[in-house]
């Protein structure tokens, strides 16, 4: 596979760096117009392809992705994620996406990913220990134990975002965590601003996300300026006191009120909006998925965590996934093509278990109104999970995974919401007309898909 890859992307010298995650082979190209994309469409194991981020990118699914960029970067004479840092930034440069609110949004990403491993963790112990207590199987002490483990992202989130905002913007990671404990810090119970105590972490991750790039910012601007012999003294203390002292006045305040807005908002809309705010957001999730800006959610879902204890979005948006899960068992039935079926037979437990790249990029996307049927049907189970108020104690988690992050109570009306997403992405693929490919190629199925991506401005 490795070999055949190469040979229709232009050849190793056309690739200047190989990376991997869960389902795609990621490739940095000197020159994309070498890449022969027919030919690649029909190397088998080779579910899509898709540009994004300045990477050409190869779908191939969970485990296939791991093994053959490891092949395909012995064959090129690198590293597996050895890039050139210099080439990879002119190809970023390049790509016509490259917007700045897009960029905003992928520096918010590469901020909350790295957290996501402690939330499932934490996520998974917390909501098993209060399962665990209801049915008598551990003691109170225990019960505290497992509290205090599945409560630690919580305890120490805001200086871990504060690090990473400032690792991600430029700026000292230290400082950041810093900026971020000057907010957190139990001492502000003790400083009194316009006639009111303040409240340690009432800004939020908003507070200290602002703060942080505030700092970050700043740091930058000193270093290039101050005289070294004084700026491993200078710079530090300034950016502290400056950054430390408005965001006592200015950052915390602000935080406060766009924190609680916010939840007030998502948790207003959801109220009174019920079934029709489900319907929406869990309707139009994975063309948000597609272009990028679902990556605006992260710190909302974050935020709604920190403030009330509970993410009201994260049932929703999980709906999507499982309309597309419909959608594909439906095109399994209708489908005559051979190598689709083979795609949707492996696709399918992946997507149920939250990883639905595989079936949408391979499967339901190329098609292309199995796509939409798909988000259509995933609607009567974001409306159904809207109006019954489920809600997750943690994010990471898709598809059925998602049910060890649910509280128990509310657990039966998630799988419920499910099984209507999936009946609704079936229902809806299975009575709409359209284009099966051609069996023995799936090279029409990578011609529309090209185009498709070309309407959603993803290219």
């Amino acid at each position: 596979m490795g070999k055949r890859i190469l040979e229709n992307v232009g050849g190793k010298e056309n690739v200047i760096s190989v990376t991997h995650c869960a389902t795609r082979l990621r490739l940095v190209l000197k020159d994309k117009e070498l890449v022969n994309k027919n030919d690649l469409a029909k190397v088998e194991g080779v579910l899509s392809t898709v540009e994004q981020s300045g990477q050409f990118q190869i779908i191939l699914g969970p485990g296939t992705a791991a093994k053959v960029s490891g092949e395909v970067a012995k064959l090129v004479g690198v590293k597996v994620g050895q890039e050139d840092e210099v080439a990879v930034r002119k190809a970023e440069l390049k790509e016509k996406n490259n917007t700045p609110f897009k960029r905003f949004l992928r520096h918010l990403s590469n901020i909350f990913i790295p957290l996501i491993p402690a939330f499932v963790g934490c996520g998974v112990i917390y909501g098993s220990s209060k399962l665990l207590q209801n049915l008598g199987l551990i003691d109170d002490n225990m019960y505290a134990m497992l509290g205090v483990i599945g409560k630690a992202v919580f305890t120490y989130m805001s200086i871990m975002v504060g690090m990473y905002t400032a690792k991600e913007f430029g700026g000292s990671v230290t400082l950041g965590g810093a900026i971020a404990g000057i907010l957190s810090s139990p001492g502000l119970a003790k400083v009194v601003i316009n006639g009111e105590n303040l409240v340690p972490e009432q800004g939020g991750i908003i507070a200290v996300l602002i703060a942080c790039m505030i700092g970050a910012w700043l740091e930058k601007k000193l270093r290039k300026i101050m005289p070294s012999v004084i700026d491993l003294i200078a710079t530090p203390t300034i950016v502290l006191i400056v950054v430390g002292l408005g965001s006592l006045y200015i950052v915390h305040p602000l935080g406060v009120a766009l924190s609680q807005g916010l939840s007030n908002i998502v948790n207003s809309l959801i109220d009174r909006g019920g079934f029709l705010v489900g319907a929406v957001l869990s309707g139009s999730f994975l063309p948000l998925v597609m272009t990028g800006l679902h990556r605006a959610l992260t710190p909302i879902e974050v935020s709604l965590l920190k403030e009330t204890g509970v993410d009201l979005l994260r049932p929703i948006l999980a709906m999507a996934g499982a309309g597309q899960v419909g959608a594909g068992i439906a095109v399994y039935l209708k489908t005559k093509n051979k190598n689709l079926k083979k795609i949707i037979g492996s696709s399918l437990p992946v997507a149920m278990l939250g990883v639905g790249e595989p079936l949408m990029f391979g499967v339901t996307l190329p098609l292309g109104k199995p796509f939409i049927t798909a988000c259509l049907g995933s609607v009567i189970g974001g409306a159904y999970v809207s109006m019954m108020k489920v809600a997750s104690i943690g994010i990471g988690l898709s598809g059925l995974p998602l049910t060890l992050l649910i509280p128990s109570e509310s657990i039966i009306h998630y799988l419920i919401g499910t099984l209507l997403a999936y009946a609704g992405g079936f229902v809806l693929t299975y009575v709409t007309k359209w284009d099966d490919m051609p069996d023995g190629s799936l090279s029409n199925g990578m011609e529309e898909h090209s185009v498709l991506n070309e309407v959603l401005n993803l290219k």
